[in-house]
Parts: C-alpha cells; structure tokens; sequence
C-alpha cells in the first residue's frame, strides 16, 4: 500500500486494531515484515493469506484491510487484472456479513482503491463514478471521519486530471475546517502527503498546486498561532491580576506582579519573533534548495542527451572509419552502446510488450548459439521445466547472450556452465546462469552494473554490457543481481514480474 501518498487516511480513518491471535496475527504481521523490506511479491501473498484467514474467523474489517493492501501491491506493479479481482473478492465477503450501515464503510475502502486506479490509468469518467459512489458510501455510513477523508480524495481527483480551481476550493475547504478546529499538525501533514503524492504519481501540476497552497497556508496559520499564544498570554497576565487582587490588596504588589507578568510578556513576544524569523529563513533556505535540485536533475538529463547526442554525431564518421582495425571497431561499438543505453534510459517506465515463450526451447538455443565459444572440456547444461511464459524475447535473450558470453570466456578448462529456470510466483520467473570460473569479489557486485565508473581501454572492452543487462531487466520490471551466497563461481540473476 502506498504509506506516504494515503498517511493522511490513516491519521483520519479509525484504527482497526488486531484481535485475531495465532496464525492469522502472525500472517499480517509477516506481510508487512515484507512490504517494509521491499519484497513486493512476498508482501502481496501474506496479505492475501492473511485476508483470507481473518475472512474465515468473520473478522471483516481486518480483512479488508489486509485485502487492500494487497490490490495496491498488485497495481503498483501495473497488474491491474488481479487488482480489480480481488476487489470483487473482498466485495463479496463484506456483503455476506450484517452490518449496521450495510458495509457502505468497507466498501468504500474498496472503491477507494478502484478510483486511485483508474486515476492512475488516467480514466476520467471511471474514476469519476467511483468518486460518485464513495458519495454515496459515505451518507449511509454517517460517518465525519469518512467525509474528511473524501474531501481529501476529491482534491487529489481534481488537481489529477488538471482542475487545479476545484481542487484548491476543495482543498480549502478540508484545511479550514481542521485548521477552525486547531488541528494545524493535521493540516500541515494533508499538505506533505498530497505534495508527496504528486512527486510519486509524477504529476508536477499537483506539486506545484500542493506547494502553492502550502505555503499560502503556512503564511496564515503563524498569524493563528500567534494569536492564540498572545490570547493565551492575556489570559495568564488577567489571572494573574487577579489572583493578586484575591491574595494581595496591597498596590505595590499588583504593581511587581503586573510588571513581572509584563516582562514574561516581552519575552515571550521576542521568543515567538524570533521563531518566527527563524521559521522565514528555512522556508527560503527550502526554496533555494528545491531550485538547486531540480537545477541539477535538469543539468544531467542535459548531461545525458548530451552524451548520446555526440554519439549519435560521431557515428558517421567511425562508420566511414576500417572497422577491421581493433581500435576502430571498439569505438564503433562503444558508440552504439552508449545510444543503446541512451534509449533504454528513455523508455524506463513505459510497459514493454512480452509473448508467450517455450523455455525450453528457447534456452536451448541461446546454449548452442555459445557452444563454439566455451573452453575445451566445458560442459553446458540446462534445467528448465518444458513449460511456457511470457517474456520479452529480445531483452531476456540480449541479457542470457551476454551472460553466457562471458561465462564462456572466463570459465577455465573442464568448468560447467548451466542455465536454471525458476517459477517463483504466478507472476514472477527467475533466469540463473551460473559457471565454475572465478568468483567476482563480493565489493564488486553493484559496480560491474554501473556505466562510466573507470577509464578504459576500449580495445578490452567498454565495460557497458552489463549496464545496458540490468536497465533491460529494469523496463520489464524485473532486475539483475549477482547471487552473493553462490560459492562454487559466479551466479548471475535475473527475476522477471510478468
């Protein structure tokens, strides 16, 4: 579930405690043991198990917790099939329990989650009648904490489709009412979680509309504290009075009570100055470093096009150039893999297309393809199931080619050479290829995968290949990691999330 872009529900939202004890406790409790480590796949099944299990016990409100934490796992990884399904799941078990609001506060959590997700699909319509729902979820539920938090959503579908009007009208409204009932820690975190919502959803209209209303907010909020703490300070100095009045009739007393309230006035008048001061000279400081940063996130995309634009330039030339010199050939090679790594860079995030594969078959191939390259005495082996799966056939061959390439060349005579291939999940796939040479050092492991770390000699090599490996595995949402516990050589990995 994504924490930082809904904190705000879980400040707002009641806190359905555990009641259940045993398994069912330890299954939720392992999810989240899971998700906090990043292992998206683990966490998404614990919490499908452990919704299903509280599911059984009747306990309904804990199972829709855990089941919506599940469908955001499942769409944070574009699989919006199994998210929508499970949402029709969860549904079900809400409807099979009597409620005294008819489960319209647990269905609204999971049209909540079918709303965020159109939005991310960027389905206006959809999203608006989900919205239309939660409406309606809301009235029947009777329920203020609710309403606040649909006011949060409402704002964050209009700034998300670009009605920026609306969506600070709506927002105002949500940051006056909690600020009218003094709750200004509430409101300064509304506004932290929507910019944080912005910057992770990659949508700088809804940053620049957050942090506008933010610091508009910030502005009149120190003039409402101030006011309250010089209310409060009046009020002290008039029970002092007169307190001094009740115990003391005597003027000279009043006199040195009055002005030793007086001076803790003035005190507290220059404290709260300078706090405030202090508070003007961060938010600039702040300003000033946003700038620098984006500054700098637009000098290396600059630095990037640069790079690949010279590429691009010089291939002409090395092109017209004897490639059956070693140097020249190095340079056009070295040339082809920076545009290589160039568009890769580019494309990150866009979905890739895969088809249905016959591993077997296919590994097959890749083996014969280096049969001719390996040592005398090496033998090459295969372990994969005769099974089918969806990959992107160009980018896993690329990557396997190049590991079994440089498997061939540092595997020393009478060395094995072996591709494993694992099902991991319904979803996720795992190719291993492994060889008996040389262990690679173990403070190693992440260099080998960053481009440009050394000078070269590019007669030996550019030292991009397996860069341009891991962006690959990293578009088709998968990675490329050596196996570090691996002791009888070296032991590339490769894991795929169809």
């Amino acid at each position: 579930m994504r924490k930082r872009i809904i904190v705000l529900l879980m400040s707002l939202l009641p806190c359905w405690a555990l009641v259940a004890v045993g398994q069912n406790s330890e299954l939720q409790q392992k999810a989240e043991a899971e998700q906090s480590k990043g292992n998206v796949v683990a966490a998404r099944y614990s919490y499908i198990r452990a919704y299903e299990d509280y599911a059984r016990h009747g306990q309904v409100e804990q199972a829709v917790a855990c089941g919506v934490k599940a469908v955001a796992l499942y769409y944070k990884e574009n699989l919006y099939k199994e998210a929508f399904e499970l949402l029709r799941t969860i549904d079900q078990t809400i409807n099979g329990v009597k409620r005294a609001d008819g489960g319209a506060s647990l269905h609204y959590l999971t049209t909540k989650e079918r709303m965020l997700m159109y939005m991310r699909l960027h389905k206006k319509e959809s999203a608006r009648e989900q919205f239309s729902t939660m409406e309606r979820q809301v009235e029947r539920a009777g329920n203020d904490e609710l309403r606040n938090d649909l006011l949060y959503n409402k704002a964050v579908y209009y700034y998300t489709f670009g009605k920026n009007a609306e969506g600070n009208a709506v927002f105002k409204e949500m940051a006056a009412k909690l600020t009218a009932q003094k709750e200004y820690d509430k409101v300064d975190e509304v506004y932290k979680t929507l910019i944080s919502n912005g910057r992770k959803s990659g949508s700088a209209n809804l940053v620049a509309q957050s942090y506008i209303s933010y610091m508009a907010w910030k502005d009149s909020v120190y003039n409402l504290k101030k006011a309250d703490e010089i209310g409060a300070l009046k009020q002290q100095i008039a029970e002092g009075e007169a307190a001094v009045a009740e115990r003391d009739s005597s003027l000279a007393s009043r006199r040195a009570v009055i002005w030793g309230l007086s001076i803790l006035a003035v005190i507290l008048a220059a404290v709260l100055a300078l706090a405030i001061i202090g508070l003007m000279r961060l938010i600039v400081v702040t300003r000033r470093l946003k700038q620098k940063v984006r500054m700098a996130n637009e000098n290396i995309a600059l630095k990037a096009k640069f790079i690949s634009n010279i590429s691009a330039q010089l291939d002409p030339t090395l092109q017209k150039l004897d490639s059956r010199q070693p140097e020249v050939r190095a340079l056009q090679q070295f040339s082809e893999h920076i545009q290589t790594l160039s568009t890769l860079e580019t494309a990150a995030g866009e979905p890739v297309e895969t088809e249905d594969t016959q591993i077997t078959s296919f590994c097959e191939a890749l083996l014969d393809a280096v049969r001719s390259q390996v040592r005398e005495g090496v033998v090459l082996k295969l372990d994969a199931p005769k099974i089918s799966a969806p990959i992107h056939r160009e980018y896993v061959s690329h990557i396997l080619s190049h590991l079994l390439q440089n498997a061939a060349l540092y595997t020393p005579e009478g060395g094995n050479i072996w591709v494993d291939f694992k099902k991991r999940g319904p979803h996720a796939y795992q190719f291993m290829v492994s060889n008996t040479g040389e262990r690679i050092p173990a403070e190693q492991h992440e260099a080998i995968f960053k481009p440009f770390l050394e000078v070269r000699d590019l007669t030996q090599g550019d030292g991009l290949g397996l860069p341009i490996c891991r962006q690959m595995a990293l578009n088709m949402n998968g990675d490329l990691t050596i196996d570090a516990g691996f002791a009888r050589g070296t032991r590339f990995v490769l894991d795929l999330h169809a």
